[in-house]
């Protein structure tokens, strides 16, 4: 009877390591993915804020830290609101945050495209 306790026991301890590994797995491989649509990007230069490349990155740059906050900090926010480099501030913003702030609050110094 106590054998089965224990052998109960191993397989449950086992069972749970492996769910959090594959949790770890899942997490890193959507990280590496999304970071994959930034790297095309790296060491590139841009002609203007108009040109179709720089266009190409705000876009994928937008896309990559709207989900990165949705994960972190449960905010959606419309990635055709703010610009890349505004979304990378409201970031570092979110990160600096009282728990007892509204997000809104950080939210206001920044204009809103429509």
């Amino acid at each position: 009877m106590k054998d089965g306790i224990e052998k109960i026991m191993r397989l449950s301890l086992v069972a749970a390591i492996l769910c959090l590994l594959i949790g770890v797995y899942q997490v890193q491989a959507d990280e590496k993915r999304l970071l994959s649509h930034l790297s095309v990007y790296a060491g590139k230069f841009y002609h203007g804020l108009k040109s179709a490349e720089y266009v190409s990155y705000d876009v994928a740059l937008r896309s990559y830290i709207v989900d990165r906050i949705q994960r972190r900090y449960g905010v959606s926010l419309d990635p055709q609101n703010y610009s890349g480099f505004e979304l990378l501030e409201i970031e570092s913003l979110f990160k600096c945050k009282k728990s007892s702030e509204p997000f809104d609050l950080f939210l206001k110094g920044f204009r809103k495209r429509l």
